[in-house]
């Protein structure tokens, strides 16, 4: 791989989005995914929690969230794939005054449905969701989720109060799940004014009560996009799926070496298959020193180690719950980063692995989409994200990133 100042994708090609607690690193590499262009790091220093690639109506936009000790939580976004990026002077996402809160860290970003490509969400610390109806120029406090009568009892977790999972229904403009640890999975049908709990099934082994209605440490749930009523939920203890929109959910943690774990992601293509990162859970890292990969082919009736490519002893890796990601190529690439900053992937459905990258610093979300041809229209409005309360329009600037060039695996 080559580390160079930005990435040059083209139509068809993978794109990867790696956020580490010393910036971001951009990957690209064509359909046979075995060398990747890499550039980085992009805001060398600052603690990158989420990152999202926004290809709707004509656009080529990287979003990224980034933390840094003096300056605070800012989104920022790039048109050219990182050689650029915005540079908002004040922060684009504000808890109104009357609500007591301030920002602590954006841990999701999400953009809408195909047919609303105007539409965003974050996640936030505290948590709470913001909605943008201008393709991120301007931002709004999701107020019937933050004014849940739920909220005074909701319970951070170890990582912080923190929505981090926004699931818009591709199949319904109304409906969208959210999770938040420790509070669990919430639903609306509504578009936003109201939220009811969804978390019928799911256990809290650290509570009084081992299913309650509220206050499970739900790491991650993921939604397919073919089939909108299933999904997959790594839980802080469990394995989960539900058929009918988080009406219900069942158990699916036999078969695996530990229910305990982070990330889960779905096959792109199959509603059946999806994959899940074991960890112990006193230790945070793989079970018996082994880096494994389980995979389901059956929605949760079996599981199988994927291993081949993967170290297999002294391997004391811990994945967070947004180091996984798919792309949408066929075969599918399944990539996942670690703390230990080494990122690997597979371009055939799990099957085999590949270490990409290693070195990096520890890694916090992993992002992949595939670049789509261009399109001549591009919604009014949309060509660039401005800052919400603009006197005059974001500043440019080029993050600095060392000029090297370096081969690494691929």
């Amino acid at each position: 791989m080559d580390v160079a100042h930005n990435i040059a994708p083209k139509a068809g090609d993978a794109v990867l989005l790696v956020g580490t607690t010393k910036g971001a690193f951009l990957l690209s590499a064509n359909a046979a995914r075995r060398r990747w262009e890499v550039s980085g790091p992009h805001f060398p220093g600052h603690i990158v929690y989420a990152l999202a690639y926004d290809g709707r109506a004509g656009r080529r936009r990287i979003w990224l969230s980034s933390f840094n000790w003096a300056y605070g939580t800012t989104l920022r976004a790039s048109d050219d794939f990182g050689q650029t990026w915005t540079n908002p002077e004040s922060h684009p996402i504000k808890f109104p005054e009357d609500t007591g809160q301030a920002l602590k860290q954006i841990w999701q970003i999400a953009v809408g449905r195909a047919e609303e490509p105007e539409k965003m969400y974050c996640g936030v610390e505290p948590a709470a969701l913001f909605e943008s109806n201008d393709a991120g120029q301007s931002w709004s406090l999701v107020r019937g989720l933050f004014d849940h009568p739920h909220r005074p009892h909701w319970n951070p977790g170890n990582g912080g109060l923190c929505l981090h999972t926004v699931l818009p229904d591709p199949s319904n403009p109304k409906r969208i799940h959210i999770a938040i640890s420790a509070a669990g999975v919430y639903r609306t049908d509504d578009g936003g004014k109201s939220w009811k709990v969804r978390n019928k099934g799911i256990r809290a082994d650290f509570q009084p009560v081992k299913y309650p209605e509220f206050g499970q440490c739900v790491h991650k749930v993921v939604r397919h996009p073919s089939r909108p009523d299933r999904l997959f939920l790594q839980n802080h203890g469990g394995l989960y799926r539900s058929d009918d929109g988080g009406d219900s959910w069942k158990d699916i943690g036999k078969g695996v070496p530990s229910d305990f774990g982070f990330p889960i992601v779905m096959h792109p293509h199959d509603p059946d298959t999806a994959y899940v990162v074991p960890l112990e859970q006193e230790m945070r890292c793989g079970p018996e020193g082994k880096l494994r990969v389980y995979r389901t082919r059956n929605a949760g009736r079996s599981w199988e180690p994927l291993t081949r490519g993967l170290p297999q002893k002294n391997a004391y890796e811990t994945v967070l719950r947004d180091g996984m990601a798919n792309d949408t190529l066929d075969p599918a690439g399944i990539y996942f980063g670690t703390r230990s900053g080494k990122l690997f992937g597979s371009a055939n459905d799990g099957n085999s692995w590949r270490l990409i990258l290693e070195g990096l610093p520890p890694i916090t979300c992993v992002k992949a989409c595939v670049k789509a041809p261009v399109k001549a229209a591009v919604v009014s409005g949309t060509s660039s994200p401005r800052r919400t309360s603009a006197r005059k329009p974001s500043r440019k600037t080029k993050p600095r990133q060392p000029a090297r060039r370096k081969r690494a695996r691929a």
